[in-house]
């Protein structure tokens, strides 16, 4: 495998399938940051008022066409401010303030203004990111957000093993010689790919901010992290990534057909191939199962030899028995029997089929068709929630009482029409059952453990789903907080 970035070269950037922080590559560091993403030029930031928040916004916003500025305050106490660059409109300034942890000072695409704007004021995902969105918030590194928690809606932390911060104080050494770096002009910049030297590139901003009062100090200045899951030879290929979801390669999504978005961003990639830490891999397999797996548990095979949702295939052999009896049964006109519509096979096969379309239509209709399942989906759901507010008026008490509180078993009818659901419209369990944890947290203090374990029991005593299936079915599709060892306040 190719040496990498961490060990001497920086890998490709892309902004291919952009969706997010992690997608979103900067293109260079300002001079004045407190934290340099490795391999990236430095850029003059001189010109930029950067303990004026306000004046940055001013610098894009209102200055002329295809020109932007934003500055908003952030919970810690610090800031964000966004601004075009006049002198080279394609680029954007984003300064990050933390009240603690210093200046972060990026060049970015001007088009990628308001996804980072978001990302760092609502993503919960710290404000440094390196390797394909690890991500520090100042407390620890956690890997890629990619577990999406429907209770929470925000991607579950998971923190890095044995992860090791790396300063910039300890990656200067004499092998840094800032005679061989120079600093870019932001008028004549073009995005460059990696820079090979760029120790001499980092050893030259250390000269210069030297000169420059109320920087952090170097050994504060975070610039790279380390952990045994990042070592080259532990990241898995994608073959190894299809392996750990439990799909073919070929099932995986393609990035040459707009399915780059889709697949985890690579720790590493070159000539066209990706690379991931194995715990990204398991993380991103986590959440695929939790939105494909359920679809293929709760499938059947049809007379056709096809897989369907088991809601369809049960539907559709019932409405074959109804169909093929009535068009072979007997009947009566004038008091006489008249012979049947159809016989044999030709019975079968227009049986066959017209339970066909009609048990499409059940599994398949819209809001408009036989079955409203978007309304059926709202009513389900806040029946629920209805029975679980009686109980936390009835049984409940403070918030600390509600962890311990023993919910009432749902209603039979309630547990029968959610399997009904279910087994009709598989890929929306993770969504509904998600739809229920966060309502039950919001609006009444319930912790979605709590949610979780009134599901298991429920669904045991009354779905008529055989355990294994139960067990496997939460296990992909309950939000991770749902789960015990899981359960975040």
């Amino acid at each position: 495998m190719a040496t990498l970035p961490w060990e001497g070269e920086c890998s490709e950037q892309t902004t291919e399938g952009n969706s997010g922080l992690y997608r979103l590559h900067p293109v260079a560091n300002g001079t004045s940051t407190d934290h340099p993403i490795p391999g990236l030029p430095f850029i003059n930031d001189g010109r930029l008022p950067l303990d004026n928040p306000d004046a940055i916004e001013r610098t894009g916003r209102n200055q002329g066409a295809d020109l932007w500025g934003r500055t908003d305050r952030t919970d810690n106490g610090g800031w964000v401010a966004f601004t075009t660059e006049p002198k080279n409109a394609s680029f954007a300034w984003a300064v990050y303030l933390h009240p603690d942890f210093g200046r972060t000072v990026l060049l970015i695409r001007d088009s990628d203004q308001s996804d980072l704007h978001h990302e760092w004021l609502y993503g919960r995902s710290g404000f440094l990111h390196r390797h394909g969105g690890y991500w520090w918030n100042g407390e620890g590194w956690h890997r890629p957000g990619q577990v999406w928690d429907a209770a929470f809606e925000s991607y579950a932390p998971r923190s890095v093993d044995n992860a090791t911060t790396m300063t910039a104080a300890d990656l200067l050494d004499s092998t840094g010689d800032p005679e061989r770096a120079t600093i870019m002009k932001i008028a004549s910049f073009t995005v460059q790919g990696p820079i090979s030297n760029w120790k001499d590139h980092l050893a030259l901003w250390a000269k210069q901010r030297a000169s420059q009062p109320g920087g952090l100090p170097l050994d504060a200045c975070v610039v790279d992290l380390h952990a045994p899951e990042l070592d080259a030879g532990k990241l898995v290929d994608k073959s190894e990534l299809a392996r750990i979801a439990g799909v073919s390669v070929d099932d995986l999504p393609d990035p040459k057909y707009g399915g780059r978005h889709e697949l985890p961003e690579p720790q590493y990639e070159a000539t066209g191939a990706m690379w991931w830490a194995e715990p990204v891999a398991q993380d991103w397999a986590e959440n695929y199962r939790r939105t494909n797996g359920p679809e293929v548990l709760l499938s059947a095979t049809t007379v056709y030899e096809t897989t369907q949702p088991t809601g369809l295939v049960t539907d559709h052999n019932r409405l074959r028995r109804v169909f093929h009896e009535t068009l072979t049964e007997q009947r009566h006109s004038s008091g006489k029997k008249q012979a049947p519509y159809m016989k044999g096979d030709l019975a079968k096969s227009a049986a066959d089929a017209l339970a066909w379309d009609a048990a499409a239509a059940l599994m398949y209709g819209s809001n408009q068709g036989l079955v409203p399942h978007g309304p059926l989906r709202d009513v389900l759901v806040e029946s629920i929630l209805g029975r679980l507010a009686e109980d936390v008026e009835q049984r409940g008490g403070d918030s600390t009482s509600l962890e311990k509180i023993l919910l009432s078993d749902m209603p039979r009818s309630s547990v029968k029409l959610l399997t009904w659901y279910l087994q009709h419209r598989p890929r929306e369990t993770a969504s509904i059952l998600g739809d229920v944890c966060l309502k039950a947290r919001v609006r009444l203090g319930l912790p979605p453990t709590v949610v979780g374990d009134l599901f298991r029991r429920s669904l045991t005593l009354d779905s008529g789903l055989d355990g294994d299936t139960i067990d496997a079915l939460l296990g992909m599709a309950l939000p991770p907080s749902a789960h015990a060892h899981r359960w975040r306040k």
